[in-house]
Formats: structure tokens, sequence, C-alpha cells
């Protein structure tokens, strides 16, 4: 009877712990978002060499997210951190339509990639606040985002210094977890 209640308890009260890689090229603002979801502050960042893993509480998820570096040199260590991911976030800088191209490149080789096949993908279309940013609408297209068959995606229009469009997108991976 104890066994019975402990596994009730553990179902209906602990927190499930769920891994996220937080991907996208340089200066996209991976780390802004990471910082502003665990302490919803702005803090200054460098350029990421390596990663950054935080633990964030949101909505009784453990989220153990991995924000890894975006440096060209460092994008083809991105798959070294693909085991056991159950989302991908990756982060789109909206004013930088120069680089979209690379940035579709990347999310395409990723999501080949079988480690992956199960993982949903959450694009944040960041920089929204900027004047001149592309629409979500615009990031999607660029990015091919409907040619992402078998995947749950989903786009969601940011600012990470303000905070705006995080945690909407936060509730989408809830909800993709919930569900598998």
């Amino acid at each position: 009877m104890g066994l019975v209640f402990s596994s009730l308890w553990n179902r209906l009260f602990s927190k499930a712990e769920v891994k996220i890689i937080i991907v996208g090229l340089d200066n996209a603002g991976k780390t802004t978002i990471l910082y502003k979801l665990l302490m919803n502050q702005v803090v200054t960042t460098t350029p990421t060499i390596g990663s950054n893993v935080e633990e964030v509480e949101y909505k009784n998820i453990k989220f153990m997210m991995w924000d890894i570096g975006g440096q060209e040199s460092l994008r083809a260590s991105w798959k070294t951190y693909y085991v056991d991911t159950k989302a991908v976030i990756l982060v789109i800088d909206s004013t930088d339509a120069n680089r979209l191209h690379i940035a579709k490149q990347e999310l395409h080789a990723m999501m080949e990639n079988e480690q992956l096949r199960e993982a949903s993908l959450l694009v944040f279309a960041n920089k929204q606040d900027v004047k001149g940013a592309l629409t979500a609408a615009q990031v999607s297209d660029a990015l091919a985002l409907t040619s992402l068959k078998d995947r749950q995606w989903h786009i969601q229009a940011c600012s990470a210094l303000s905070g705006d469009g995080l945690f909407q997108g936060l509730d989408w991976v809830v909800l993709q977890i919930s569900g598998s």
C-alpha cells in the first residue's frame, strides 16, 4: 500500500525534468532569453563559448535548459547536446535578415538528426521590439517551417528584453510535453 501511495504522490507532486536545448546564430538573444526566463531580468551577457545550463521551473516542470553557443565554429558541436532532448528552442534575430538563410540551413540539418526525431521545435522570433524587425510570419517563411513534416513546431514573436512572448512560447512547449 505504501508503494502505491508513494507512486501516486510522486506523480501528483513531483516535478518532471525535461531537457531543452536553446540554439541559434550568435547574437540572436539565446542567453538573454534563458536568464529572462530564469530570473525575470535582463543580465549583461557575453558571447557563449560552449554552453550554459540552468534549471527553470515552470508549471510544475523542471526544464534543464542548455544554452549553446551560436558562433560558426561552435555549431558543429550542437549535435553533442541532442541526446534526450524533448524540445529545441531556436532563437532568431528578427532584425538580421541577411543571415536567415544560414539559420535555415542549420535548422534543417539539425531537424534531420535521428536523436531529435521526437523533439518539438519552438522558434522564438526575437527582437520584435526593434524597429524594422521581420514579423514571425516572415521569419517562418524564410526558415521554410511548413516544410518540416512529421514535426510539432511553433513560432512565437518575442522580445528577450521585455519578456513579451517568452512564456507564451514556453506554454506551447508544456502542452507538447504533456501530450507526449
